[in-house]
């Protein structure tokens, strides 16, 4: 009988949006032997919460019985793009088998059934620097970059050791005398590469099996270079609350919502349940115990965007405690500081220290996001002043007050979307509390003239706005009227003469394109 992780078709035992390649070839190993197989991670960035994706498969393997490998790549690490500089290669090492291991045990894996192998310590040898100048030797420069195209850093100008990469991530397989690699998605194009290449060295095809990627809390895939799109594995309790409080999930949209797919991928192969819980007035808890049911109700929007982020902190945090209980100790609080020293002064789009108040005045200090307006009325006490309902991702909209009566109809602003300053201290307008301000486009002559700002077609409710340049930075959690930030950098917001909104001849962005407006060439932005 094959083992329980693989039924009769292995794939059947994955989502429907994984993969394996080499199936018969599989089912072939399963029906002699104990399946041989390996997952790898190069020592980058600090591993984030997304990485209970494989963790949770590698248990499901051990419990099939397969002898499970796992690599901490960390001369991958430095060949991406220098990802991990030399001088921290041996510490974020030492940081990954510590934080890695905390993760298995806090799902319950236990750690002497895995071999755990760092490698430099065969990539250096004799035999593996000849394989690798043989296998550069028939590999195109073509097929290497388009294998890496996924995972290795992309940069205009782009370095050979990127190039290298992916064949030495094939090799590892011969290296690693293993029958099947197992990795994420976006490895496919590497997986592919390694079944060409391999065997023109005489070394035999492996088995692929890919889990899907997470998105990130922002839509996007959670990066753990993209600090809005992921939660650490030692962010604080407050840490977890406020940014999924900023995650993006809109009211009824299941599509790039990184909040569903949390549970989907970590939640429910961990725990085959999920609870949300809510007010009895709400209709009290409610347990699933299949994931298409919870995806259905939310869908319809029986299950609140509020409710469902609440329940997720709740769990994740139960998975995070033995971590951050195993990191409280001072010889692994000295480990993490080392391997991710955190910078003195701020470099151009990044915020300085936790502990310092941020020095530059730089556009990544603002929490610009896409809005979509839900609702309209004139404010009850100024005939100027719009009283609008805002969507911009979070559990509830924003209440926004807006001085645009004279300049855009009430028809043309339902329903639209905007682009929003979050981050500005709530301040009242004639007795409403406005929660963010509705960027616009002006005239700069007379007569006066105020256009909103138009986000890219197909944006959604809470997808960052930032300026080219300055993707990197995390926003102030609340912007200090002393200190003048936004009136600072609003000085070289303006409108260039394709109508895009710029800060110093920087476009205004998403991910899906420009930020613009509708005809002010020349304009300020306010």
């Amino acid at each position: 009988l094959l083992p329980s992780a693989f039924p009769a078709s292995p794939s059947s035992c994955f989502g429907p949006s994984q993969e394996v390649l080499g199936e018969d070839k599989l089912l072939a190993i399963l029906k002699e032997r104990e399946l041989k197989i390996y997952w790898g991670t190069a020592t980058t960035g600090k591993p984030h919460v997304a990485y209970f994706v494989p963790m949770s498969k590698i248990a499901d393997f051990l419990k099939a019985g397969c002898e499970v490998t796992i690599l901490f790549a960390d001369l991958h690490a430095y060949l991406d793009n220098m990802k991990a500089p030399w001088e921290l290669l041996e510490l974020r090492t030492r940081y990954y088998e510590q934080v890695i291991k905390a993760m298995l045990e806090s799902i319950g894996v236990p750690l002497e059934k895995l071999k755990f192998v760092r490698g430099t310590d065969y990539q250096l040898s004799k035999e593996y620097t000849l394989d690798v100048y043989r296998l550069s030797s028939v590999v195109t420069q073509h097929d290497a970059k388009k294998a890496g195209a996924e995972v290795v850093k992309q940069v205009e100008h782009p370095l050979l050791s990127g190039l290298l990469y992916p064949g030495l991530q094939a090799l590892d397989e011969e290296y690693l005398k293993v029958d099947a690699q197992f990795g994420g998605v976006d490895q496919r194009k590497i997986f592919t590469f390694a079944e060409k290449y391999l065997p023109s060295l005489g070394y035999a095809k492996r088995v692929h099996l890919m889990n899907p990627m997470v998105p990130g809390l922002t839509g996007s895939k959670m990066s753990s270079s993209e600090e809005d799109s992921k939660i650490d594995l030692l962010d604080s309790k407050e840490d977890v609350k406020k940014k999924l409080k900023k995650a993006f999930c809109e009211p009824g949209n299941v599509e790039n919502n990184g909040v569903l797919s949390f549970i989907k991928h970590v939640l429910f192969p961990l725990k085959s349940e999920f609870v949300v819980l809510r007010e009895e007035k709400w209709g009290g808890n409610k347990t699933y115990t299949a994931y298409e049911a919870l995806e259905k109700d939310f869908a319809e929007q029986v299950v609140h965007p509020g409710d469902l982020k609440n329940s997720v902190e709740v769990a994740l945090n139960k998975l995070l405690d033995p971590i951050r209980e195993k990191f409280n100790c001072p010889e692994l609080k000295k480990l993490s500081s080392a391997a991710y020293p955190t910078p003195s002064k701020a470099k151009p789009g990044e915020k300085g220290t936790k502990n310092s108040e941020p020095e530059d005045v730089v556009p990544s200090r603002l929490d610009i996001r896409v809005g979509k307006v839900i609702s309209v009325e004139k404010h009850p006490d100024a005939d100027s002043l719009y009283v609008e309902k805002i969507d911009v991702g979070e559990a509830e909209p924003r209440t926004v007050v807006s001085g645009l009566v004279h300049f855009v109809p009430k028809e043309q602003l339902q329903d639209r979307l905007v682009v929003l300053l979050c981050n500005l201290k709530p301040q009242k307008m004639r007795g409403v509390e406005s929660q963010g301000m509705v960027l616009c486009a002006s005239s700069v002559g007379e007569p006066r003239q105020v256009e909103p700002l138009d986000p890219p077609a197909g944006c959604c409710a809470g997808e960052r706005v930032y300026v080219e340049g300055y993707e990197g930075g995390e926003p102030d959690e609340e912007l200090k009227p002393k200190k003048k930030v936004f009136e600072k950098l609003q000085a070289d917001f303006c409108i260039s003469e394709d109508c895009v909104a710029q800060w110093k001849q920087r476009n205004f962005l998403t991910k899906l394109g420009t930020v613009s407006c509708k005809s002010l060439k020349g304009g300020s932005i306010s």
